[in-house]
């Protein structure tokens, strides 16, 4: 309807224009067979042109306003209509004489329910597209927030086509290394080594949907994607901290990590004085920190500590530099346990290594699907961990333990 009502007045306004290159015409035509008593051949071309073209125009507005009157009359006949408009409708109201204020009744047919604006809804029992006052729809699904995973990009990547990643790893060294006179005996020392192996475990899960929803809502498959490769990368995140290695669990990098021993107890100690020592304690080690792992609940906590006067010790609200603590980044996960830190070396001790990466197959081939007109979404990947050196981890309590 709105193109039809543009296409009339675009056709109106050429009209008025050729209307008055007609008037100005017939002006010029009447003038000059007044004076000479004819009129060139050029001026008649012209004046038939123009009447032409207003005579087609005047038919083709005439037709556009037909389409539009039809248009309109469908229209309505779609339209939810009232009470009154099915009365005037009916039959045995055309056919009463009400000019003399006729007064009877008039049976007519409707619908045996409550006129009430909960009949739009779908608990009673109608369709909200059909109601009488349809809803307003939000175009897409309305999705839940999705976790920020970052764990990942503090470890060092790799990719393996095996089931399994082996990696030889120095457990001893004798250092008898010692000045030597001359001609004297040199000192023997010592290396021993052992071969360890993580195997590459699989994260998966399967998703049901029927032929006609997937038919039906073809975004729903993308969605399903979406929300099942951000399912797995959220047991990854979890897998990679605090997997315990059993069954088809990863072997995480928190219980494999060493203890929080600190080597002096600072006086009025706080959970920045801890994590400071725990720097310490990994570089005694021989590896160079590289990352704080904490709950983001901890982070606000030492964001927010104060000095005497008020003034923030760690956090800087116009600062536009990330999280960061002893020049070190801090990564803020809740699949950090509240309460503890994790801190280390994580790109040199520690490697992922990629078998597969998130792969989504959809089958109607499993169990009975076919027979049911369902489909099963599988979404997996494949992947290993190897923490090299665990005393390059250091984990513990994030807050002292205030004795009473």
């Amino acid at each position: 309807m709105a193109e039809l009502a543009e296409r009339i007045g675009e056709l109106g306004a050429s009209l008025a224009s050729i209307k008055e290159q007609v008037g100005n015409l017939a002006t010029d035509f009447t003038t000059k067979l007044s004076a000479n008593g004819e009129v060139s051949a050029e001026l008649t071309t012209k004046v038939d042109k123009a009447l032409s073209e207003l005579g087609d125009t005047t038919t083709r507005i005439g037709e556009l306003e037909k389409r539009a009157a039809r248009e309109r009359e469908h229209a309505n006949d779609n339209e939810p209509r009232d009470i009154g408009d099915i009365v005037v409708d009916s039959d045995k109201f055309k056919a009463t004489d009400v000019s003399g204020g006729w007064r009877g009744s008039i049976r007519v047919g409707m619908e045996r329910a409550d006129i009430t604006s909960a009949n739009t809804t779908v608990g009673a029992g109608r369709s909200a597209g059909t109601s009488l006052v349809p809803g307003a729809r939000v175009a897409g699904i309305v999705a839940p927030p999705n976790r920020q995973f970052t764990i990942r990009d503090l470890i060092a990547p790799g990719r393996t086509s095996a089931s399994s990643v082996e990696f030889v790893k120095e457990t001893g060294f004798t250092n008898s290394a010692a000045p030597v006179a001359e001609g004297a005996q040199k000192p023997k020392s010592d290396l021993t080594f052992n071969l360890f192996t993580t195997p590459v475990r699989t994260l998966a899960h399967i998703f049901k949907a029927s032929r006609q929803i997937l038919d039906d809502a073809p975004a729903l498959a993308s969605y399903i994607n979406a929300r099942g490769t951000y399912g797995l990368k959220f047991i990854e995140e979890n897998q990679i901290l605090n997997g315990d290695g059993t069954g088809q669990n990863l072997n995480g990098i928190v219980p494999q990590a060493t203890a929080f021993a600190p080597e002096f107890a600072p006086d009025n100690e706080t959970a920045i004085d801890r994590l400071r020592l725990a720097i310490l304690q990994v570089i005694l080690a021989e590896y160079p920190a590289s990352g704080f792992v904490l709950n983001p609940i901890d982070w606000a906590r030492i964001e927010l500590t104060k000095d005497l006067g008020g003034n923030y010790i760690v956090g800087n609200a116009n600062s536009p530099i990330g999280p960061s603590l002893w020049n070190l980044p801090v990564v803020q996960t809740q699949a950090m346990g509240e309460g503890e830190f994790l801190t280390g070396a994580f790109n040199l001790a520690a490697q992922i290594f990629d078998r597969m990466d998130v792969e989504v197959l959809l089958s109607s081939e499993n169990v009975d699907d076919f027979e049911k007109n369902m489909f099963t979404v599988r979404i997996e990947e494949r992947l290993a961990l190897a923490v090299y050196r665990p005393e390059a981890f250091v984990t513990g309590d994030v807050n002292p333990t205030v004795t009473p």
